[in-house]
């Protein structure tokens, strides 16, 4: 347990929070038994990327919605002051301040503890899925939960959409690799074996993306290779072999022009998945479609999404059913601590 007893066991569940590249940039510095400030360690963020500096504050929502789930169940309610400020990725300071939370009792209900459940046994799945639809009711659930955080769910089943967009999504890995910032990126946080991805305990493991270690740290490294014709003919099918049996993609579109509309992306996007891992539906991100500039352009188009008056559709992912995936590694939570600056309160 760290230094007090109720957030032990709360950080033990939330550190299991979702992360683009599994970077689990989060910290916490614990200033008494009830109280904790949550900040975003800007040298595990994504700044490369277009859109990189925006997702970090959707991190950190993503990470307070798991936070209330963890709390709810182990008998507290989270009360949150936020400070909404721009991340500055330059800055002498390497922890950027989201908020302080505060613990306040409240029993937990059957509701509290089956969303703690699929907390808990959520999972990105990158297998192929089973090329079946899900139960309708599970979109419809979808809507409900983001409309109440003031965005839009929606998704697709056709097939000529479907196979568009994993081919732009497929290709906006190859576009990435053109530019040396984003592929600089890309390579600090893959992981090529198994036991790296152990050791480090964080990153992109080959495992979890199904591809033979060897084979994507040579395409990684070498980079140029992607445009000859056979080296990256067969590169492709490598990856799309993994995205056989998608029947159906999910978008988000919403506000999305600063960091209390990134925060809230966040929160309905953490609570869109518990609800489809509460139906044992797995969902896979797209996260460079929408990141990277070009393909973002193609994703929009194809799905008519209304990109006005600080709108975005700002969130793209395959769901369905699928075999279990492996579990990718994780830090220990204790990873996730930092020293207080202020003394402990009685």
């Amino acid at each position: 347990m760290f230094a007090f007893d109720a957030w032990g066991a709360i950080i033990e569940d939330a550190h299991r929070y979702p992360s683009p590249h599994n970077s689990q940039p989060i910290k916490v510095e614990l200033r008494s038994p009830t109280q904790a400030a949550v900040y975003y360690d800007l040298d595990l963020g994504l700044p490369a990327e277009s859109y990189g500096i925006p997702f970090a504050h959707v991190c950190a929502g993503v990470f307070l919605e798991s936070l209330k789930v963890c709390a709810l169940a182990r008998g507290y309610a989270l009360r949150e002051e936020l400070h909404l400020s721009e991340m500055d990725f330059s800055s002498a300071d390497r922890l950027h301040l989201i908020g302080e939370v505060t613990l306040v009792p409240r029993t937990p209900t059957d509701e509290d503890l089956a969303v703690h459940r699929a907390f808990l046994g959520r999972q990105t799945s990158r297998r192929p899925y089973d090329n079946t639809l899900v139960d309708p009711a599970a979109v419809v659930e979808a809507e409900a939960t983001a409309r109440r955080h003031g965005h839009e769910f929606r998704s697709s089943s056709d097939p000529t959409l479907v196979r568009t967009l994993v081919h732009v999504n497929q290709a906006t890995l190859f576009d990435d690799l053109r530019n040396d910032a984003v592929h600089r990126e890309i390579l600090t946080w893959l992981r090529f074996s198994r036991a790296e991805a152990a050791r480090r305990g964080d990153g992109l493991s080959a495992e979890t993306m199904l591809m033979p270690g060897p084979v994507l740290r040579f395409a990684m490294q070498h980079r140029g290779l992607w445009e000859a014709p056979l080296i990256g003919a067969l590169i492709r099918r490598i990856y799309l072999n993994t995205m056989r049996g998608v029947r159906q993609l999910g978008w988000l579109e919403g506000p999305f022009s600063g960091p209390a509309d990134y925060l809230e992306a966040g929160r309905a996007f953490m609570q869109v998945w518990l609800g489809f891992t509460r139906r044992n539906i797995y969902l896979h991100p797209f996260g460079t479609v929408i990141t990277n500039p070009h393909s973002h352009a193609e994703f929009a188009a194809a799905v008519g999404a209304e990109e006005t008056a600080g709108r975005m559709a700002w969130m793209l992912f395959r769901f369905g059913h699928s075999a279990a995936p492996p579990r990718a590694h994780r830090r220990p939570a204790s990873a996730m601590i930092v020293p207080s600056l202020k003394e402990p309160q009685p």
